[in-house]
């Protein structure tokens, strides 16, 4: 297969990171995601030394600071003319309510809207990519239900509600997404697993299966031919999966759409000339 050049968000640990080292072994070129550019520096080295080949970059942003997001994915449109894969992977579970830079809640900030930004910032490297792909890392807990006018409330905060929210606009977002680029590029999302990772033991204080099987669905549908015209769809272990009936509603689709770019309109790109960024960038 051609190597493809993949970033992956929320590298430096856990699930993330296993799916860097894989795709590294793989031959493909891997731009590794971190908080902070000293963590992400860490993690690649380790990484490279692991594989022995140092085909890797590194960036970063607090992905808790739109305005980091956006000038990380700046970035990355200087440097690089095209990006096969995107792995929204970066998550986190929050015990307790906090806010981002911009004031919102900060699980659905950095889980979605973060994702949100960078994701409408390079597809200028996604369309013209050969297959490009865009990969969501959502969750089985996504089966909840939104409600956006407790979203940003602490008065109603609940921390596995917060999250099982965010996962859910994972799946809202990725099927929005795959529906209106249709035939430019694939979307898809995936549930990883119980996995034992630092977001599980805090969130749900177990452990689970190890990083290897937790990254095996965002290898999978980063670089496998047989899902390479797939898009809008949901997988676990590899497979095709209903999602919950939430997640296929598409005005619910919309509503989080319109909402994301009214909530993050200061951090969004200038659309330029391509037709499908200019319709995505407009609210009804």
């Amino acid at each position: 297969m051609p190597n493809k050049t993949i970033l992956i968000t929320g590298a430096t640990d856990g699930i993330g990171k296993q799916s860097a080292l894989e795709l590294l072994k793989n031959g493909h070129h891997i731009i590794l995601h971190g908080r902070t550019p000293a963590s992400a520096e860490r993690a690649a080295i380790e990484i490279a030394g692991l594989v022995g080949d140092e085909n890797i970059d590194t960036v970063s942003a607090d992905f808790g600071d739109l305005a980091q997001v956006k000038e990380m994915a700046i970035a990355i449109l200087k440097k690089h003319e095209k990006l096969d894969v995107l792995i929204n992977n970066a998550g986190i579970y929050q015990n307790r309510f906090e806010r981002s830079a911009q004031g919102y809640e900060l699980t659905f900030a950095v889980n979605h809207l973060a994702h949100f930004v960078l994701t409408l910032h390079l597809l200028p490297l996604i369309i013209p990519a050969q297959n490009g792909r865009i990969v969501n890392v959502a969750s089985a807990a996504h089966a909840a239900h939104l409600n956006f006018n407790r979203l940003n409330n602490p008065d109603a905060f609940d921390d596995y509600n917060s999250y099982a929210q965010s996962k859910l606009c994972n799946l809202l977002f990725s099927n929005y997404l795959a529906h209106e680029a249709a035939g430019l590029f694939v979307v898809n999302a995936l549930h990883p697993g119980v996995i034992n990772t630092k977001l599980l033991a805090k969130g749900f204080g177990m452990q689970g299966a190890g990083l290897q099987k937790g990254a095996e669905t965002s290898v999978f549908l980063a670089q496998a031919r047989e899902v390479e015209n797939a898009t809008g769809n949901y997988f676990v272990n590899k497979k095709l999966h209903h999602p919950a009936k939430a997640a296929i509603d598409e005005n619910l689709q919309k509503e989080l759409w319109d909402r994301s770019l009214e909530m993050s309109h200061d951090f969004l790109p200038n659309p330029g000339n391509h037709p499908l960024i200019k319709s995505l960038l407009l609210t009804d």
